[in-house]
């Protein structure tokens, strides 16, 4: 089954050490994740993580120990309630692998330092999520859970998802506040068939809106749906690349703010169109073709 994560086309593929594991298979699950990292990695997958069991059971420090490929690029660290949490996994990668723990210093290493996300699935993570965005610069983003979170607050989950609103709003907050990278929202549990897959969407345009830029999956017919959701569109695309094309004319013009069919254009909106220029060309998106159609756009 490890294997068959080298056939998908992904940004990150997160291979699992806890709740998918039984006690008793913990130690064969680590040897096994250990010689997948030590293969080469499919150019397919952006980003290898392994979610390790959660610090307060004791195991994660034999994960970490174990933990050892070069191909391992993110530890996902579960059930982080506060800064502690995270503090202790850096401790161990930076004693056990010093040359991924980033350097205090600033200097280049060859090798790209360990990133770590935390999964934030209670109401003391909820209330600690400041200090929990500033343990460490290791950190490069946020994952809600919201199984455990409705099983901590006794929420039932609905449809709607609005029992989660305040916490998944609090999170895409915080990471934004913090400048965290990676703002990945909930599990949609429902995947198969039509219905299954008109849920995703939903769930995926909804999270969007609240400033994830990111969600779970737990099936690969789920991978399509969500990175569409996720991805500028075409319109936005084409949008972003005449604002951005007439917005080098206005600068030199000394125009801070004009306008473009007919809708002002200033300072924030051309950032948004730049981070969506940036975005759809790391969705592999043709952001060429739409800079040639639309060179010779000009500011209205």
């Amino acid at each position: 089954m490890l294997e068959k994560a080298n056939s998908l086309t992904v940004d990150c593929v997160a291979y699992d050490l806890e709740d998918s594991v039984t006690p008793g298979k913990k130690a064969e699950a680590r040897q096994n994740i250990r010689r997948l990292l030590e293969q080469p990695r499919s150019m397919t997958i952006k980003e290898q993580a392994v979610r390790i069991n959660a610090v307060e059971s004791g195991l994660a420090l034999g994960d970490l120990i174990e933990l050892k490929g070069p191909n391992l690029d993110t530890i996902v660290v579960p059930k982080v309630d506060s800064a502690s949490d995270l503090h202790f996994v850096t401790d161990v990668i930076k004693h056990t692998l010093p040359s991924r723990y980033p350097s205090s210093s600033g200097a280049h290493s060859e090798v790209p330092s360990i990133k770590v996300l935390a999964l934030i699935e209670s109401a003391k993570a909820l209330s600690n999520l400041s200090s929990i965005c500033k343990a460490t610069s290791s950190l490069s983003g946020l994952i809600f859970a919201a199984e455990d979170f409705a099983l901590d607050l006794s929420l039932t989950r609905t449809p709607s998802l609005t029992e989660f609103l305040f916490a998944r709003s609090a999170i895409a907050t915080a990471c934004r506040a913090h400048e965290l990278p990676s703002t990945i929202d909930l599990v949609c549990t429902s995947y198969q068939g039509e219905e299954g897959q008109r849920i995703l969407e939903e769930e995926c345009w909804g999270g969007k809106g609240l400033g994830f830029n990111g969600k779970q999956c737990i099936h690969p017919n789920q991978v399509e749906i969500t990175q569409r959701a996720f991805a500028p569109s075409a319109a936005e695309t084409e949008w972003a690349v005449r604002v951005v094309i007439a917005d080098e004319i206005a600068s030199r013009q000394g125009r801070g703010a004009w306008t473009l069919d007919g809708k002002m254009i200033d300072a924030p909106v051309i950032k948004k169109a730049k981070q969506i220029v940036i975005k759809a060309e790391a969705c592999r998106i043709d952001v060429k073709a739409f800079k040639e159609k639309w060179k010779h756009q000009t500011p209205e």
